[in-house]
């Protein structure tokens, strides 16, 4: 088993989940997050004052796919729809999971996946 964890611009999210939900992968956690990369954040004017806000937020989601092909199937479909071009399209990490379990019922492995 294999969890792809993909941080994307906050535009970005309808994409993915819609190039997610077209091959299939259902099982997704989303969250908003805050970070910083090459952009090193932005400065913005707030009450006349310039202030320097080191963290852009983006929009995080947790995958965990049962094997290598669809690994590389889905962070093609994430790749793709996330792409603009630009610094701050985001990044994209996957690694091994030892183990996985339904709560509801124990299963575990793969059978837990489905």
């Amino acid at each position: 088993m294999i969890k792809i964890e993909a941080i994307v611009r906050e535009e970005k999210l309808e994409d993915v989940k819609q190039a997610l939900n077209e091959i299939d992968v259902h099982g997704i956690t989303v969250s908003q997050v805050m970070g910083c990369g090459m952009q090193k954040g932005r400065t913005e004017s707030v009450r006349g004052q310039k202030v320097d806000l080191m963290f852009r937020e983006k929009i995080k989601f947790e995958i965990v796919v049962s094997d290598e092909k669809w690994e590389a199937k889905t962070i093609k479909a994430i790749r793709k729809a996330a792409f603009t071009g630009e610094v701050g399209d985001g990044k994209i990490f996957s690694y091994d999971l030892k183990n996985v379990m339904r709560i509801r019922t124990g299963e575990t492995g793969t059978d837990a996946l489905n």
